[in-house]
C-alpha cells in the first residue's frame, strides 16, 4: 500500500522524556515504620517546535460506505478505543494496548434499548462510556445510554430528544450534554424540535435528564433572520428549525457552545440551569476578498473537464455552516474552533412528485447557479431538479448586474456568470440573496423575476477560530484548497468514494468536517479532517489570531483501483480524538480517526521536532 504523507515540517524524531522523583521525608516514631513511597514529581511535557503525523495502526471493518467507523473515543485506564459503527447500531471496542495493532474485543449494543436503533456518537470519561442512540424512526424520541469501559457492562439509559447526535462530558465528568438534531422526516411533514439534553451522571446508574430547548425564541423568527440566523424550513418555528449538531464546553464546565449547522449559528448554553442564553449568527465569508478565493467549478477546463482554478468571485458568499466545534483556553479566554463543512437541506419522500411541484413531498434548497438565473426561467428544470418551493416564489430569477457585471450579467441575462467556466456549476441556496420588500416578501423585477444581489454557497472550505461571543478571530481562508493544489494536484478536490480530479469544486471542495484540539507542552494544536479528499490538516493554534500550518497527512492510497477494497486505505474521515502522551498506551501523543467511507479506524502518531 502506498501512503501519502505531505509534510509542512520535516519528518520528525520523537525526543525521549525523562522523569525524576521528588524527595519524601518519613515521620519519626517510637516504632519504626516503612518510609512512604516517594511521589514522582511531574516533569513538564516538552514543547515541540513542530509536529507531523504518521500512520501507526489501523482497524478495518471491511464495510464500505455504510458508516461502519464514524466517531471515536478513548479510555486511558482500560487502553480501549470505542468506535461508532452506525451500520450495526453498535459501538465497537478496540484494545489499543498496542496502538500499532488495534484488536476488536467486543461491542456495546443499543439494540436492547430499542430494536433497530442507531448509534450516532460516543464519549468516555472516568471509565464511563456514553452513547447517543437514535430511534429507528429518526423523528422519535432518542436515548443516552451508559456503559462501564472496563467490563462493557450496561449501567443505564435515559430518554432524551429526537435524533441525538453529538454526546460529550463536562470536564468534571458529572454531566453529559447531547445535541438532539431533530431533523425532519423526508417529506418534511414531521419536524421535531431541536434541543440539548443536560444529563446528571453523578450516579451513572441513575441518570436524570433536563432539556434545553428553543421555545423562548419562537415568535422571534423575523428578528433572528435580520441578524443573519437562517430559519427557513417550510412552516417551521424556531424550535423546529434549529438543528443542534456539535458541542464545545468551557474549561470550567459552566458554558457550552452548540453548532446549529443548517442555521449558520451557535447556541450558547448555561449548563447549570440547562438554559439556552443566546443565539449567535456566524455571518458569511466574502469570496470576493483577497485570501478567500475558491474553485467554483468541476467543468471549467478544456473540453468541459475540471482544472485547478482558485479565484475570487465577487458577489459569492460562503456560509460557514460548521459541523464540529472544539474549545481551548488562552489565558482566561475561551476560543472556539470550527470545521466549516457546509450542509444543506435536501429532503424528499417522492423525488418525482417533488420536482414536479408537490411541496408536500419534501424541501430542497440546493440549485445550480446556471439553473437559478437562466434567462428562460425555472420551468425548463421542472421534473428534473426544480425545488417546488422556489417555483412558488417566481417563474425565474436573474443576477444584479451592479454586483455581477464583472462576469457579464445584464438586467435580463446572466451572461458568462452562468457558464460552467464561471459560476454556472456552483451549488448555492436559493433561499438567500434575493431582493426583498420591507415585509420580507420577494421583490420582483419588471419581468416578475427574483433578483439576486448575492449568491450563497455551502461551507467555508476552511476552519475558523471564534471568541466566546461568536466574533470571528481568524479563518484559514483558501489555505486548504491552495495547499491541496500544491501537495496533491493530481487529486485536487476529489471525492471520497471514487478517486478522481476536481470532482467536488462545484460543491464544498475538500469539505472540512471533524476537528480535535490537543495540547503538547505549552502549545495547542488543531487537527481538521477533510471528509472528501481525506487526510488531516494540523495547525499550531497557540496564538488564536495567527495559527501556523504544521502538516497535512493522508493515509488514503490514491493508486488503488478499487476504493471498496482494503488497499484503498482510509477514506472519509468523520470523527477525531486526541490522546495526550500522558494517557497514551505508547507514551506518545496520538490522534484516532474514524473513517466512515472505508469503515476503518486509523491511529496516527504525532511526531515532534524539538
Amino acid at each position: 500500500m502506498k501512503l501519502w504523507q505531505i509534510a509542512g515540517a520535516s519528518t520528525l524524531a520523537v525526543a525521549a522524556l525523562t522523569s525524576c522523583d521528588g524527595d519524601s521525608i518519613g515521620t519519626p516514631s517510637v516504632t519504626p515504620t516503612p518510609a512512604p513511597t516517594p511521589v514522582p514529581t511531574p516533569v513538564p511535557e516538552a514543547t515541540p517546535k513542530a509536529i507531523s503525523l504518521s500512520l501507526l495502526g489501523r482497524f478495518a471493518t471491511g464495510v464500505f460506505a455504510e458508516g461502519a467507523s464514524e466517531i471515536p473515543a478513548f479510555d486511558a485506564a482500560s487502553k480501549r478505543a470505542f468506535i461508532v459503527n452506525a451500520k450495526k447500531g453498535v459501538v465497537e471496542v478496540l484494545d489499543l494496548a498496542d496502538p500499532a495493532n488495534p484488536l476488536l474485543i467486543g461491542e456495546l449494543s443499543a439494540q436492547g434499548i430499542v430494536a433497530g436503533a442507531e448509534v450516532n456518537s460516543v464519549a468516555v470519561n472516568n471509565g464511563i462510556v456514553a452513547l447517543a442512540v437514535q430511534a429507528p424512526v429518526k423523528t422519535d424520541t432518542g436515548y443516552a445510554a451508559f456503559f462501564r469501559a472496563s467490563d462493557l457492562a450496561k449501567l443505564s439509559h435515559v430518554a432524551i430528544g429526537a435524533q441525538p447526535d453529538m454526546i460529550t462530558f463536562t470536564p468534571d465528568g458529572k454531566t453529559v450534554l447531547v445535541a438532539n438534531e431533530g431533523e425532519p422526516s423526508d417529506d418534511y411533514q414531521i419536524d421535531p424540535e431541536g434541543s440539548i439534553s443536560v444529563i446528571d451522571v453523578t450516579d451513572p446508574t441513575k441518570p436524570t435528564a433536563r432539556t434545553a430547548g428553543f421555545a423562548a425564541w419562537n415568535g422571534k423568527e423575523a428578528e433572528l433572520r435580520a441578524t443573519g440566523v437562517r430559519i427557513y424550513g417550510p412552516g417551521a418555528n424556531t424550535s423546529k428549525d434549529f438543528e443542534p449538531e456539535y458541542i464545545a464546553i468551557s474549561a470550567d464546565g459552566k458554558t457550552a457552545w452548540v453548532t446549529l449547522q443548517e442555521n449558520n449559528a451557535f447556541a450558547k448554553l448555561d449548563i447549570a440551569t440547562a438554559t439556552v442564553t443566546g443565539i449567535v449568527p456566524l455571518g458569511y465569508k466574502d469570496h470576493g476578498v483577497a485570501g478567500n478565493g475558491f474553485d467554483a467549478s468541476d467543468a471549467d477546463g478544456t473540453g468541459g473537464v475540471g482544472k485547478i482554478n482558485i479565484a475570487l468571485h465577487p458577489g459569492v458568499r460562503g456560509l460557514y455552516l460548521p459541523d464540529s466545534i472544539a474549545s481551548y483556553t488562552v489565558g482566561d479566554k475561551t476560543y472556539l474552533v470550527t470545521a466549516n463543512e457546509g450542509d444543506s437541506r435536501a429532503w424528499f419522500s417522492d423525488e418525482t412528485a417533488y420536482f414536479n411541484g408537490d411541496t408536500s413531498k419534501g424541501f430542497v434548497e440546493e440549485f445550480r447557479v446556471k439553473h437559478l438565473v437562466h434567462k428562460n426561467g425555472f420551468d425548463r428544470r421542472k421534473g428534473d431538479d426544480l425545488p417546488a418551493q422556489l417555483r412558488l416564489l417566481a417563474p425565474g430569477a436573474t443576477l444584479n448586474p451592479t454586483v455581477f457585471g464583472y462576469c457579464g450579467a445584464t438586467a435580463t441575462d446572466p451572461g458568462a456568470c452562468a457558464s460552467d467556466a464561471e459560476l454556472g456549476r456552483l451549488n448555492v441556496t436559493w433561499t438567500l440573496g434575493y431582493q426583498t420588500n420591507a415585509d420580507g416578501t420577494p421583490k420582483l423585477n419588471g419581468a416578475g423575476k427574483l433578483v439576486y444581489d448575492a449568491l450563497y454557497a455551502f461551507g467555508g472550505r476552511s476552519f475558523s477560530i471564534w471568541d466566546e461571543t461568536g466574533k470571528l478571530v481568524w479563518d484559514s481562508g483558501d489555505a486548504f484548497e491552495q495547499k491541496l493544489a500544491t501537495l496533491i494536484p493530481a487529486h485536487f478536490n476529489t471525492d471520497h468514494e471514487a478517486t478522481g480530479f476536481d470532482d467536488r469544486s462545484d460543491n464544498k471542495g475538500p469539505e472540512p468536517e471533524g476537528v480535535a484540539i490537543g495540547r503538547i507542552g505549552n502549545k495547542t494544536f488543531a487537527f481538521i479532517g477533510l471528509e472528501r479528499i481525506g487526510g488531516v490538516m494540523a495547525y499550531d493554534v497557540t496564538d488564536p489570531k495567527a495559527p501556523v500550518f504544521m502538516h497535512y497527512f493522508n493515509s488514503r492510497n490514491f493508486a488503488a483501483t478499487d476504493n471498496t477494497k482494503p488497499e484503498a486505505g482510509d477514506l472519509g474521515p468523520e470523527g477525531l480524538v486526541f490522546v495526550p502522551a500522558a494517557k497514551s498506551p505508547n507514551g506518545k501523543p496520538l490522534l484516532i480517526v474514524g473513517h466512515e467511507v472505508s469503515g476503518t479506524t486509523a491511529v496516527y502518531q504525532i511526531d515532534q521536532q524539538f
